[in-house]
């Protein structure tokens, strides 16, 4: 795990992400091609259903990977994404951990777990990132 003031020097360059974080997405821990993201759902997040809209769990899971995919390094750019919506959340938080299964010279790959407070599985996504540096 890093240190605190690591983890609030990450937390401010990723503020610049706009549309992740004024959605509510934080980012709560970073550890080596780790992050550990979260939002609080509210009425602002679900359809006219009444269920979560599958752009925040989207947004969510490509938040935590670029943290996770750039914090160290910066440069990679998502490549593909393949997301499976595979529960309903029984809490009003939901976290997303991003790691990683591949770096390789230009192209890494991570899974993305998502799930509520509990543990039940909310979306399982695996991102293609491409280095370009």
């Amino acid at each position: 795990m890093v240190s605190q003031e690591e983890l609030e020097k990450v937390q401010k360059v990723f503020g610049g992400d706009h549309f992740a974080t004024e959605m509510g997405a934080v980012i709560d821990e970073i550890d080596d091609h780790y992050a550990k993201c979260s939002l609080v759902i509210n009425d602002h997040h679900k359809n006219a259903m009444g269920g979560v809209m599958g752009g925040v769990y989207f947004t969510l899971a490509d938040f935590a990977f670029a943290v996770a995919s750039n914090w160290q390094q910066p440069g990679v750019v998502g490549l593909n994404v393949d997301a499976s919506f595979i529960g309903v959340p029984k809490t009003e938080r939901i976290v997303a951990e991003a790691k990683l299964i591949k770096d390789g010279r230009t192209i890494c790959c991570y899974n993305v777990e998502i799930k509520d407070e509990l543990g039940n599985p909310i979306a399982a996504v695996q991102c293609v990132g491409f280095r370009k540096v």
